[in-house]
């Protein structure tokens, strides 16, 4: 019997010791990839990325070498991009600090695979595209709610015709983060400040542009208004600093088709809803509200007759005329499924729709939203 072949993929892990580095990319990604024996090509084949940690603090390093198994970690990202062992290149830094280090690592010849958004503007984003497109090398942005059990489902519908006609779309998205006093916040307050790359429309507008383009149709226009609710917040130090970026943005997505897309996302409201992000789908033949996960439906066949009276109190509950979806395969972690497509598309060649292209087009939407925020009027996308 011959032996199983494993091709080891060298990946160096930039910014890789904030929240989302660590616990999304690191721990349930690339080290989980390695514990479960690689990503399987064949009965014969696997990859193993071979990552190296790579930060400006060794002291966080080494306890995130520590808690991931991860051994390789380093402060000289230079000479990482010099060493042929390292293939693929991956960025997860401060949105401010991405730009510069994915061009050293496109001038350097490595793959580019890097969270959103890719830069702080369009014309940065695109540049970045071209420059690795230019240099034939393969390059991948991170879109992890398209791999969302919520979101597959709420894809399946689509593709089966559930909702008939598509008449609206309403997301609701955030959560209250604290000030800081007398609770720590539990977001860094980096994404607070305009200057430091921080912005509500800059973080999340990019995910909205990727969901719908993929999910529903491609984004045509947007009506934006945005404000900063909480003027000021607590840093990491405990020392009090201005807030300088949006914290709640709220907006209306055209669609190819006729259709819209209200979407409101905020950091400063308290949920009263079935999850952090919920999305209704209103068709003519039924709707669905679907969350990080599960997906509630209600055909047309099932939906009630409500009759308005507010001289009486409505004795209805709205909410057990809606049935759950199934969970009819098994899920795995979005951010992982994602990384495993890559690194198929980097050794094997296979396909791979989410490049920096598309992480540009996430920028633009962020960008025309601004734009329309200041102009108080739509604009084309």
């Amino acid at each position: 019997m011959s032996k199983s072949k494993a091709h080891r993929v060298g990946v160096i892990m930039n910014g890789v010791t904030g929240r989302m580095g660590t616990n999304q990319h690191l721990m349930r990604s690339v080290s989980a990839i390695i514990k479960q024996g690689g990503v399987k090509v064949s009965e014969t084949e696997r990859i193993m990325p071979d990552p190296v940690l790579v930060g400006r603090n060794e002291l966080k390093l080494r306890k995130l070498s520590e808690i991931s198994g991860v051994e390789k970690i380093s402060t000289d990202l230079d000479s990482l991009l010099k060493d042929p062992a390292y293939t693929i290149y991956f960025d997860a830094q401060t949105t401010e600090r991405r730009t510069e280090a994915v061009k050293k690592a496109i001038a350097a010849g490595k793959h580019i695979y890097c969270e959103k958004p890719t830069a702080t503007n369009s014309r940065e984003a695109m540049e970045l595209f071209k420059l690795a497109k230019a240099a034939k090398l393969k390059n991948g942005v991170v879109q992890d709610k398209l791999w969302l059990p919520g979101f597959i489902k709420l894809k399946t519908l689509v593709e089966t015709g559930f909702f008939g006609r598509i008449l609206a779309i309403r997301g609701e998205f955030g959560y209250w983060v604290f000030d800081g006093k007398p609770v720590p916040a539990q977001r860094p307050s980096w994404n607070y400040r305009k200057q430091d790359g921080g912005s509500m429309i800059l973080d999340m507008f990019p995910h909205w542009r990727y969901v719908l383009d993929n999910v529903f149709g491609k984004v045509k226009a947007v009506s934006c208004v945005a404000t900063t609710h909480i003027p000021k917040r607590i840093d990491e130090e405990g020392k009090p600093y201005k807030c300088t970026a949006d914290d709640a943005a709220f907006a209306m997505f055209e669609l190819e088709g006729g259709v819209f897309a209200s979407f409101n996302s905020s950091w400063s409201v308290r949920v009263r809803r079935d999850d952090l992000l919920n999305i209704q789908v209103d068709g003519t033949h039924g709707s669905a509200v679907a969350g990080l996960r599960q997906v509630y439906i209600q055909p047309l066949a099932a939906t009630p007759k409500p009759i308005w009276n507010p001289d009486a109190e409505d004795l209805t509950d709205y909410y057990k005329d809606w049935t759950l979806m199934p969970d009819t395969i098994e899920y795995d972690n979005a951010f992982k499924v994602q990384w495993e497509l890559f690194l198929k598309h980097v050794v094997c060649n296979t396909p791979f729709r989410w490049t920096l292209e598309e992480g540009a087009k996430g920028v633009q939407l962020a960008e025309k939203a601004m734009e329309s925020w200041k102009k108080k009027a739509w604009v084309k996308v």
